[in-house]
């Protein structure tokens, strides 16, 4: 498994997302998932690095690592306050966007793109677990 942790801040984005694009490479994922991976990724940081730590600073983890050569799972942590993404209704994508409401459709995009992804809180964590298969 490897691991990276970083402060949670928008000058953080790239060093992370890179590392797990790399690692995704080397695996023998396709450009285009590769692509799709890193777009979840930056949505994700982006919500933790402004969101998370919203009266001080911290740190995000990434623990990645290949099941059965097929599968990449990431495990993304924050010590920040507690978000359940599941916790978010799905957005209404067929009203009209005068009547439609501001945010959600970061966390629609990582539902549709991962194959799976699993919220739990571990004690002062949050944990997000997200698959891609290849």
């Amino acid at each position: 498994m490897t691991t990276i942790r970083l402060p949670a801040k928008p000058e953080s984005l790239e060093k992370l997302i890179e590392a797990i694009s790399g690692f995704a490479e080397t695996a023998g994922y396709p450009r285009g998932k590769i692509g799709e991976i890193e777009l979840v990724m930056e949505e994700v940081l982006v919500n933790i690095s402004n969101y998370a730590y919203p009266e001080c600073s911290g740190e995000v983890e990434i623990r990645f690592h290949l099941k059965n050569e097929t599968t990449l799972i990431l495990e993304i942590l924050d010590h920040g306050i507690p978000f359940d993404p599941f916790s978010l209704s799905e957005p209404s994508i067929s009203a009209d966007l005068s009547d439609r409401k501001v945010g959600g459709l970061g966390v629609f995009f990582i539902r549709k793109v991962a194959d799976s992804i699993r919220y739990r809180r571990d004690g002062e964590f949050n944990v997000l677990t997200l698959t891609f298969s290849k």
